[in-house]
């Protein structure tokens, strides 16, 4: 490992607020939206995550910094990073330590924000060259995917060790990643019908082949009965797999085969929420896993969107949050 200091940037900026306009006919129970522009035009801020104090934490991914919103003030702050990072993905660790992918140059970073030093965590040998979705375990450390790498990787946050998996399946695009109950990284493969598992001690890698050979996984979350749902994106559908069994349960979503879901979350109800990309401006719908039933859509309607990537739920203030390829930051407010 080794560590980098970078310049930082304040800037104030007043908030582009725009609550959901009224839903068109036969939508459900919108929610409320809202977005703030990001001061660094076409950057795609992405992946946002919030930290103890409320701020929230982003990438930017074609502007190659790390930068959070203060959603009171709507005001921004960057931080440099190292050139070509081109960083995917973030997440926040319970001492405000913010942990980043660098897409594009085979490493892992984590920025101090009271100094702005970054520390940096190479990949072995340089591969995989890019690092894609992180997601911590139980005990603090990092699972993460890497798309093109055809690899699932653990970082140990301790001691910077980092362990690498490759998967049997060639081309299998590991993408969306989150841990199980028993704190087992679970993984989709978006270039094959597969959904996947890693042995955190052996690194042994299950694949589960879903039922249809056209099905496209891009995101995946998991339920509080131990169920893992994602979103099929090239057949319009959301899935339920249970583990156990093996078996697959679909629903359509309400965009049909044109939807492209993809950004996905679920809240501590266990309701599903899902960002079909398919359509303009995109649409937020949710999904009730327990009455098996379409509950809400909401046009993310002052940008929309373009495309929105990955979210988040953030319990304590029952919020969802995602950035949009319209360069805003954006929060739905559920109820």
């Amino acid at each position: 490992m080794r560590s980098l200091l970078l310049a930082v940037t304040v800037l104030p900026v007043a908030a582009s607020l725009a609550c959901a306009q009224a839903p068109a006919k036969g939508a459900k129970a919108p929610v409320q939206i809202t977005e703030w522009t990001v001061p660094w035009e076409k950057t795609r801020p992405r992946d946002p995550y919030l930290d103890a104090q409320g701020r929230v934490w982003f990438v930017g991914q074609e502007g190659n910094y790390i930068a959070y919103l203060e959603p009171t003030a709507g005001t921004f702050k960057r931080y440099e990073i190292e050139d070509g990072t081109n960083p995917h993905n973030l997440i926040v660790d319970k001492s405000g330590t913010v942990w980043f992918a660098g897409n594009r140059n085979a490493r892992i970073g984590a920025l101090d924000a009271t100094s702005g030093k970054s520390t940096i965590y190479p990949m072995p040998q340089g591969s995989p060259r890019d690092p894609h979705t992180l997601v911590f375990d139980k005990s603090g450390d990092i699972w993460f995917t890497a798309q093109r790498g055809n690899t699932v990787g653990h970082l140990s946050t301790k001691t910077g060790k980092v362990r690498i998996a490759q998967v049997r399946t060639d081309n299998a695009l590991p993408y969306g990643i989150v841990m199980d109950r028993q704190d087992r990284p679970w993984f989709v493969e978006f270039g094959s019908n597969k959904l996947a598992t890693i042995d955190p001690k052996t690194l042994a890698i299950k694949e589960y082949p879903l039922p249809n050979a056209n099905t496209r996984a891009r995101r995946l979350e998991v339920t509080s009965d131990g169920a893992i749902w994602y979103g099929d994106y090239t057949r319009g559908m959301l899935a339920r797999f249970d583990a156990k069994s093996g078996s697959v349960q679909e629903w359509p979503m309400p965009s049909g085969a044109r939807s492209l879901p993809y950004a996905m979350a679920v809240d501590e109800r266990d309701r599903l929420w899902i960002v079909e990309t398919g359509v303009q401006p995109n649409r937020l719908v949710g999904f009730d896993t327990k009455s098996k039933a379409w509950i809400s859509e909401t046009p993310i309607e002052k940008s929309g969107a373009g495309t929105v990537r990955h979210m988040i739920y953030h319990a304590p203030t029952k919020t969802l949050w995602f950035g949009t390829d319209a360069n805003t930051i954006a929060r739905a407010e559920l109820p």
